[in-house]
């Protein structure tokens, strides 16, 4: 004999359910497409303290030895004393970056000095790693940090 269960306790009708999926899919559609988008925010966000932070060692590189790496010194000059180009006198030993990052791409950081837009110019050619695009693919430069 099978137990009697009572009206109220009963389960879900197969409409029922069917009705949950569809909520959950329109749900999904709305919500999955806006916190995919998020990891490259993030990206973004992190390109541009990586920029500000190399913006800073760079200064002080500079308050130090009266100017910045050439391009050709470029950033590893942060890290490691300089042997080509303008040596500098009061390179400090611990230098100015434990290590010079890559962008959150794993590109390296274009540096150039003379810059084009300011003293140098530092940036990231974003997710595509090429110079322009918009959007995931738009450069990150020191010259245009909000």
């Amino acid at each position: 004999m099978r137990p009697r269960v009572p009206r109220g306790q009963r389960g879900f009708t197969l409409i029922e359910i069917l009705v949950v999926l569809v909520i959950l899919g329109i749900l999904t559609s709305i919500i999955v497409p806006r916190m995919l988008r998020r990891p490259e925010e993030a990206r973004q966000t992190k390109a541009k303290m990586d920029i500000t932070a190399i913006e800073t060692a760079l200064n002080l590189y500079r308050l130090d030895n009266g100017g910045y790496p050439s391009t050709e010194q470029g950033l590893e000059a942060l890290v490691s004393k300089p042997t080509t180009g303008v040596i500098p006198k009061n390179w400090k030993e611990e230098g100015y970056l434990g290590k010079v990052p890559k962008d959150p791409w794993g590109t390296p950081y274009v540096y150039l000095c003379p810059g084009i837009h300011e003293e140098f110019d530092l940036v990231s050619y974003g997710a595509d790693g090429m110079e322009g695009g918009e959007g995931k693919d738009a450069d990150i430069e020191n010259w245009n940090l909000d």
